[in-house]
């Protein structure tokens, strides 16, 4: 694997190559005001897996999708008043909006880590505006660095940390703001901050009043970037490490693995039949929506290695007992 491309943004054929890059599913670095994000197709479940993978990221966590403009964003998310005044107000800038999913979203299920919200950003920045407009749809976009490590706000941070794992980066020297965006969770009539940053309580609070809540939403479950992690959690019951499959059972394979008894499943996913455990990140959510169906899901051995941990984490989650 070769090194990543040092673009200078201000060259209009460097924005159109990293568009480019973006539609063919590799990895762009570009900035935003806040630190470097690492780019990716939203709807790209293969790129976005990509990501948790350059990353080393320990789980999917949802990340963010960075749009263009509101216009753009209202494709992808529904708004409700409080929503609506927060982006009047702070967008485009450094805050990130967790709203509901619409039907007809384009962000994958890998990238809201298979959640019925999704969290939203219209960054103010020239060439992140450029990038986003060139490309025409969501660009997930994590902080440009490899996960526990310093955010990076230079192109060269982004070269030492990620080098290889990144198709381009787009270098516009240092980013203004240094610390990332503040997200706050509107999926309710009350706002909660969920993750503190540039945009601070007290601007919030100024503009939407007394529809924001005292409290944060930390332990409100894994609905945004930085929060405590809580399980997806299927309606069918998911029994791991499965090496065989009981009659009526969906079951999960991996790498063409045939459990004994795969005949009486009721239906089968193989989340790689190669073994490709980005492949198998990219469709992991995929699966548990498809099989949700069935009373129970046989989960097959998936290797823990690599993003096979991150994958693992997950069903580990999924199979997790439910409160009564």
């Amino acid at each position: 694997m070769t090194s990543a491309r040092v673009l200078d943004p201000h060259d209009a054929s460097a924005i159109a190559e990293a568009a480019a890059a973006l539609k063919a599913g590799a990895l762009v670095s570009f900035p935003t005001e806040t630190v470097y994000g690492l780019g990716a197709d939203a709807a790209n479940a293969r790129a976005v897996a990509r990501i948790y993978s350059a990353k080393g990221r320990p789980s999917f966590n949802p990340l963010i999708a960075h749009l263009a403009d509101m216009d753009a964003a209202r494709q992808q998310g529904t708004f409700n008043e409080v929503a609506s005044a927060l982006a009047d107000r702070f967008w485009p800038g450094p805050l990130t909006l967790v709203v509901p999913r619409k039907d007809t979203s384009t962000v994958s299920d890998l990238a809201t880590a298979g959640l019925d919200s999704v969290a939203l950003r219209v960054p103010d920045n020239a060439v992140a505006h450029a990038l986003l407009s060139a490309f025409g749809g969501p660009v997930v976009a994590p902080s440009a660095n490899r996960s526990g490590y310093v955010s990076a706000t230079t192109a060269q941070h982004v070269a030492g940390d990620l080098g290889e794992a990144v198709s381009i980066i787009l270098d516009a020297g240092p980013t203004g703001i240094g610390i990332e965006s503040t997200v706050i969770d509107c999926t309710a009539d009350m706002a909660r901050i969920l993750r503190p940053g540039a945009v601070t309580r007290e601007a919030v609070r100024n503009a939407i009043g007394d529809k924001l809540a005292q409290e944060s939403g930390e332990n409100s479950g894994i609905i945004a970037p930085g929060m405590l992690a809580s399980h997806y959690a299927p309606n069918a019951r998911v029994r791991l490490n499965a090496t065989d499959v009981q009659a009526g059972e969906a079951a999960i394979t991996f790498n063409a693995f045939q459990p004994a008894g795969i005949e009486n499943a009721s239906s089968v996913f193989d989340l790689s039949p190669t073994g490709d455990l980005e492949e198998a990140a990219a469709n992991l959510f995929t699966a548990l929506r498809e099989l949700d169906t069935a009373g129970s899901i046989a989960v097959c051995p998936v290797p823990c290695g690599g993003l096979g941990e991150a994958i693992n984490d997950r069903l580990r989650r999924a199979a997790a007992p439910r409160d009564s």
